[in-house]
């Protein structure tokens, strides 16, 4: 009868760890364990009322997702991203972003490309009134419609946990001049490429989008490598 048990035991400790790490990644995203703060497992354990065994496995998926690291004999710490590893991550992630277009250039329904079109005619409005708050949400809301919508669930994965490791990275892109409306003719050209089912245009569109980015990216970070808090935006992806 133990075997049973120990089986139902063990999956109590997986689905608490789960929920143990959804929180904690949720902490990190929204800065309250900021890049460089160690991981308190002891604060953790009292937070949730658990022991440190789904703790400790919470951090170890977190460890393999990317956003937090073993310091041996010092402990678990989130992540800090350099401006050269961001880079790194930025070339990968439009790999994976320019096969996504192409994915959908060959596969979206006329219904689905309609709904694109809308979302940049959206973006196009809000970027015109410079209006950021309006336009962020949309651009996650474009971005993540393409990657559900190509059809392949590992490189959504792949791509989301990418993400995630870019908003380590603190020194975010500046909202300037023409930003807003610079990036979304780029999210029109993507659109446009889909809806002519052209693959090899898609491809291109969506991998030049992201190596734009992170142009944009490096020249703010060069110009200007210490934001004050009212320059900063909270830009997960860098998109503007």
């Amino acid at each position: 009868m133990s075997a049973p048990l120990d089986n139902i035991a063990q999956s109590k400790v997986r689905s608490l760890a789960g929920l143990i790490e959804a929180e904690v990644e949720r902490m990190i995203m929204a800065g309250e364990i900021a890049p460089g703060d160690r991981v308190n497992e002891n604060q953790l354990a009292l937070r949730f009322g658990t022991s440190r065994g789904p703790i400790r496995e919470a951090l170890r998926s977190l460890e393999a997702g990317g956003l937090v690291e073993l310091k041996p004999n010092r402990g678990v710490f989130v992540r800090s991203i350099t401006l050269q590893e961001a880079c790194d991550i930025y070339a990968v992630r439009a790999a994976l972003f320019g096969l996504a277009g192409r994915l959908c250039a060959e596969q979206l329904t006329d219904a689905q490309v309609r709904e694109l079109k809308e979302l940049v005619s959206a973006m196009e409005q809000a970027a015109a009134a410079k209006d950021f708050d309006s336009y962020y949400p949309l651009n996650l809301k474009l971005h993540e419609f393409i990657m559900e919508q190509s059809g392949n669930r590992v490189l959504a994965s792949h791509y989301r946990d990418l993400v995630k490791m870019l908003h380590l990275f603190r020194a975010r892109s500046l909202v300037q001049g023409g930003g807003l409306a610079i990036s979304n003719n780029e999210h029109r050209e993507m659109v446009e490429a889909i809806a002519a089912k052209d693959g090899e245009r898609a491809h291109r569109a969506h991998f030049d989008h992201v190596m734009r980015a992170r142009e944009r990216l490096t020249h703010t970070q060069t110009k200007n490598p210490n934001p004050t808090s009212k320059q900063r935006r909270s830009l997960d992806e860098h998109e503007t």
